[in-house]
């Protein structure tokens, strides 16, 4: 009997759904704001669909999180004036899946094709992922999650109108042992769960807040990472609410905690010897040339491509001092106050953190901002501005490092961004810009509590 791990190729793929005597099989992809989309598919239609592909109504990449559609902001590749058509769609075998909780059924992830390609979040990495290899470059990477559980369900918090919700355990214990042996069981199923379903975590704690956990997957090579990351995220959120729980990955859901960070760790390594490329043992930091160049890119480009790891109107929230969270383009040396720490190690150790995304951030549009403005530097031999010791919010920075406060001024520096456009392709940037002002605009449209409490009475 074939396992998951083991299927690699559209006929291994076949094989695996014929032993388990499967009438259908789950396929999904993931749109501009990494919410998995996907299906039940029959047999028959699985099969030809691996030799052929299969077409998805590319409205997928033409609506926001709330199913709502882009309108008036200037998205050109689908609206109703294309009609929304289908978009071509492949099947990717390697992509294969148990789903521990559907016995025997099987998850393969889709990837958009042919002109959708040149929109699709994971396709975008794709390109940036091709710009390393022909440089010579192996990508490896990690990401850290960090998320709030709720004893709550999605109905409950509806009633609730999101406020008074019940965290799973109270007060803050970063790194309590207390928390992860009462709650032994809870921790083991998510292990478990990460473990079966092929994105495995390294670490599991609880960290500063009222339920909040912090996860750290293991680093495996960019692309694959990524897709651990996305299917992480969705699976966690499907986990908790099958136990009548919520797992929420917003950016800041409350102004009484610190938001939640989605940090980033990369590591670049030569294809030909297979050594790092982060390393030179007798540098300051133990840091190559590659590796400065690399972070002067991510420094420089950080600003102009701040919409790509900070993707939501809410995560504007969490970038202010003192939460944890970077408020201008800095670096420093194992120095969790800046936007980029460099990490010192060894050969296999060497690496940067890339500290400014938040944890609702589509993993695929923010590993290929932040390892594209990377290799930008390494092409351009970029270097960086003075490194950050001590507390880089106490410290006055470079005007140019300064972050945008918005999302639609994020949106419009990213538009502006030419290195932007060289590394990600027009199509994705004016679209991806414009599905950015669509948020902004939403968020416009509506009346918060702050207004009502400040200036309903008294103005």
């Amino acid at each position: 009997m074939i396992k998951t791990r083991d299927v690699k190729t559209i006929a291994d793929a076949k094989r695996i759904v014929e032993e388990r005597n499967l009438t259908h099989v789950k396929v999904g992809l993931f749109d501009n704001d990494g919410v998995m989309r996907g299906k039940y598919m029959s047999k028959e239609k699985f099969f030809s669909s691996l030799e052929n592909g299969f077409a998805f109504c590319d409205v997928v990449l033409g609506w926001d999180s709330q199913d709502q559609l882009y309108e008036n902001v200037g998205v050109k590749y689908t609206g109703w004036h294309t009609g929304y058509p289908d978009a071509s769609v492949k099947i990717l075998p390697d992509s294969c899946r148990d789903i521990p909780f559907e016995p025997g059924m099987l998850l393969f992830l889709c990837d958009f094709d042919g002109p959708a390609a040149r929109i699709c979040p994971r396709n975008v990495l794709s390109r940036v992922l091709r710009r390393a290899e022909d440089m010579g470059l192996d990508v490896y990477a990690a990401f850290e999650y960090e998320f709030f559980m709720f004893n709550e369900t999605p109905h409950s918090a509806r009633a609730k109108g999101y406020r008074n919700l019940e965290p799973i355990t109270p007060g803050f214990f970063g790194y309590s042992m207390l928390r992860n042996s009462v709650h032994a069981e809870l921790y083991h199923e998510l292990l478990d769960l990460c473990e079966k379903m092929d994105f495995p975590l390294e670490g599991l704690h609880t960290e500063t807040g009222p339920g909040v956990l912090e996860a750290a997957l293991t680093v495996d090579s960019a692309c694959a990472a990524a897709d651990k990351a996305a299917l992480f995220k969705t699976f966690t959120k499907v986990w908790a609410q099958r136990k009548n729980m919520m797992a929420t990955f917003m950016a800041k859901w409350s102004n009484d905690y610190p938001g939640q960070s989605g940090h980033i760790h990369m590591s670049l390594r030569h294809k030909e010897s297979g050594k790092s490329a982060f390393y030179e043992a007798g540098q300051p930091m133990n840091m190559s040339k590659m590796q400065r160049h690399f972070i002067a890119g991510q420094q420089k480009l950080m600003p102009e491509m701040l919409a790509m790891m900070a993707q939501t109107v809410n995560a504007y929230s969490r970038l202010v001092p003192g939460f944890w969270a970077p408020t201008d383009a800095t670096w420093g040396c194992e120095n969790r106050t800046t936007a980029l720490r460099v990490i010192p190690g060894s050969d296999k150790s060497q690496r940067v953190e890339y500290r400014l995304g938040s944890a609702d951030a589509n993993p695929y549009i923010a590993l290929a901002a932040s390892l594209g403005s990377g290799l930008y530097g390494i092409e351009h031999e970029l270097e960086p501005e003075a490194m950050v010791s001590g507390n880089a919010y106490d410290q006055e920075h470079p005007r140019q490092l300064a972050l945008p406060s918005t999302l639609v001024d994020a949106a419009a520096a990213l538009r502006r961004s030419e290195a932007a456009r060289e590394l990600f392709g027009n199509e994705f940037v004016e679209h991806y810009a414009a599905t950015r002002d669509w948020e902004g605009r939403e968020f416009r449209r509506h009346i918060t509590d702050w207004e009502l409490e400040r200036y309903f009475e008294i103005i």
